[in-house]
């Protein structure tokens, strides 16, 4: 069994060099045959015609004697002469051997008819008296058929089948050492990618393999780097993740713990008490909170989260969220310009409760006492824009692309002070997507922050996969 892609990739092109030189062969004499015919053809006509000539003009006494020195002069043809009778004679011929000549086409000759006998078979060098052409001759008053045929001695055609098989044996030689040069060229990028893969598979992503190549190995080169890429990328954040979560989980467990140690404290006053016993409630919140959603997070992205589409007032679930935030802008004395004309979509309304909440709330944290937020309602034929724009403290420019981030803090004080754990806007981004919509951030450091939603106004439930 051939087991390395190597001998294989050899084997495979040295079976096609041979069978394509086997096959070449016989195609090109077949193609060649007309003109190889045509040559020899023209070749006897011009020796029979010179024979013919030099009779009529010398007319020799002994026309046999005269043809037999003709053949002497050259050793590239045979003669085979016919008198009025039929009857044969040979010339330049081995044991004294006839042409392969018709009684029929004796006659056509001897009354005067010149006779063309090319018969060659794809290149076999066969018998000469199978091919030959036939000329009239007349000496003396007396009328004859002269053949004239190509004469192949064993040893002439011995030598041009040790030639042929010399140049196959030639092109054979040259084309498998081509072949181990190309088929190292071919399998060198695949040996990379074997032993990046398994470097890859040992939990090395630190793998990359140069190959300078544009055809199809390249492409699977260039894809295995950009997964390997992808990979480290997902390491990374999966090492993010953990160490999030345990610096998320650790903080207020290390609260609840110290404090839980000083209300211990048999001098403690009921004051102190009192405010220890709140901040382990609010740190408790706080674990609950982050619990809750890890536990959704993980679940949108499962792909397998309900999804319970129904048709209900956009507009209307929005107040109805101001209104559950009033106590909070209220306390900050904050304006907020609502523009939400009526429309109806067809969506998960608990999901995007969960936006509306997750985004009003920002903006309420992060606008200072006395500021402005606005919401607005953009409808089209099949989509809608929910625009929520603050005057707040705004986010930097490089801290953008990363807010969608898992536990990504633009403002690490701030979302500490108001007990953020950095999942709200990626779980308001995950449903977004659920819906099939898009939401994007436009915001200027000190000038506020604009989240525009785009929503299709029916939105159908995710595809499960199996």
């Amino acid at each position: 069994m051939i087991k390395t892609l190597y001998l294989r990739v050899v084997l495979t092109f040295s079976a096609v060099v041979v069978t394509s030189v086997l096959l070449a062969f016989p195609i090109a004499m077949f193609l060649y045959t007309d003109v190889i015919t045509t040559e020899v053809e023209t070749g006897l006509l011009k020796v029979g015609n010179q024979l013919v000539k030099m009779s009529k003009e010398f007319e020799p006494k002994d026309l046999e004697s005269f043809l037999e020195e003709s053949t002497n002069l050259t050793d590239s043809y045979a003669l085979t002469l016919f008198d009025s009778d039929g009857n044969p004679t040979a010339f330049g011929m081995q044991n004294n051997h006839f042409m392969h000549v018709k009684p029929e086409e004796v006659k056509m000759v001897l009354e005067g008819q010149t006779l063309k006998k090319m018969n060659l078979d794809y290149g076999k060098f066969q018998d000469p008296a199978k091919v030959n052409v036939g000329l009239h001759l007349q000496v003396d008053g007396k009328q004859y058929a002269l053949f004239v045929a190509p004469k192949f001695s064993e040893e002439t055609r011995n030598q041009i089948r040790t030639s042929l098989v010399t140049v196959l044996i030639i092109v054979l030689l040259i084309g498998s050492f081509l072949i181990l040069i190309a088929s190292r060229y071919i399998v060198s990028p695949i040996k990379k990618l074997t032993l990046a893969t398994n470097r890859l598979a040992r939990g090395n992503f630190n793998v990359y393999v140069k190959v300078k190549r544009k055809d199809e190995i390249g492409l699977l080169a260039e894809g295995f780097n950009h997964m390997a890429g992808e990979l480290k990328q997902l390491e990374q954040m999966r090492q993010d993740f953990v160490s999030n979560v345990s610096h998320e989980i650790q903080s207020p467990l290390t609260s609840i713990r110290g404090f839980s140690k000083a209300l211990r404290q048999p001098d403690i006053q009921e004051e102190d008490r009192h405010r220890y016993l709140e901040i382990i409630e609010r740190e408790s919140e706080r674990l609950s909170r982050l619990s809750e959603n890890l536990l959704k997070l993980a679940s949108l992205e499962s792909e397998h989260h309900p999804f319970l589409p129904t048709t209900f007032d956009l507009d209307e679930q929005l107040r109805r969220v101001v209104v559950f935030y009033e106590p909070q802008w209220s306390d900050k004395q904050l304006e907020l310009d609502l523009d939400l004309p009526k429309v109806k979509i067809t969506a998960d309304a608990d999901q995007l409760n969960q936006v509306w909440m997750n985004l009003l709330g920002n903006a309420i944290k992060f606008t200072p006492p006395h500021g402005k937020i606005r919401i607005k309602l953009e409808v089209q034929t099949d989509r809608v824009h929910v625009l929520i724009q603050d005057n707040g403290i705004g986010i930097r420019k490089e801290d953008q692309d990363r807010i969608f981030d898992r536990f990504y803090k633009a403002d690490q004080s701030r979302q500490r002070e108001n007990g953020g754990n950095g999942l709200g806007l990626s779980i308001a981004r995950k449903i977004i997507e659920v819906h099939k919509g898009m939401i994007e951030v436009r915001s200027e450091p000190g000038e506020g922050t604009l989240f525009v939603i785009t929503l299709p106004t029916v939105a159908y439930p995710p595809k499960q996969h199996n």
